[in-house]
């Protein structure tokens, strides 16, 4: 993907709405990396103004697909500023929280925000106790075929050469 995401950069390089770029997760960027949300790698995330939260991409990895992405879904987003990148549907929501004072407005963001934020920390906490009872059920299942291989090996031995298995029934 990495030669695909460096031609991408570089036909965009000039572009006057459009940056494309990197972030070594691993270094310097982990803090961006981790306000961004990325868990594995690689990740793509795209923003556009005037969101700072920015998105998962989720299209196709290969150069043609990365760059009909950048042609028609990049570059400004809805807003106050730009109505004429808006839907009628998000013109009507816009125009719902332009009519909001800005107290109300910055109320319902921090509360849609820790409602995301405490969601997504249950949900790390039940993955956590479901990667433990996955192990633990790993761990258990290990310790039997350990345990049972010495006797199933017997048992096995214990047929002489010579003579067939009981045969087995079938339905």
């Amino acid at each position: 993907m990495k030669p695909d995401w460096d031609s991408l950069g570089a036909k965009f390089k000039d572009s006057p709405k459009v940056v494309i770029a990197d972030v070594d997760c691993t270094a310097a960027g982990k803090s961006l990396c981790d306000k961004s949300g990325v868990r594995g790698y690689p990740t793509i995330k795209y923003y556009n103004p005037p969101d700072e939260e920015g998105e998962d991409y989720k299209g196709g990895r290969d150069l043609p697909a990365l760059i009909k992405f950048v042609e028609t879904e990049l570059g400004p987003g809805c807003s106050v500023d730009a109505k004429e990148n808006c839907s009628a549907e998000q013109l009507e929501k816009l125009d719902e929280y332009i009519k909001m004072d800005a107290t109300e407005r910055s109320t319902k963001l921090e509360s849609m925000k820790t409602a995301m934020a405490e969601a997504e920390e249950a949900h790390n906490e039940l993955l956590k106790k479901l990667q433990a009872t996955f192990k633990e059920s790993q761990d258990a299942l290990e310790k039997l075929k350990e345990d049972s291989a010495p006797t199933i090996k017997l048992l096995k031995a214990a047929t002489p050469s010579g003579k067939a298995a009981p045969a087995k029934d079938e339905m």
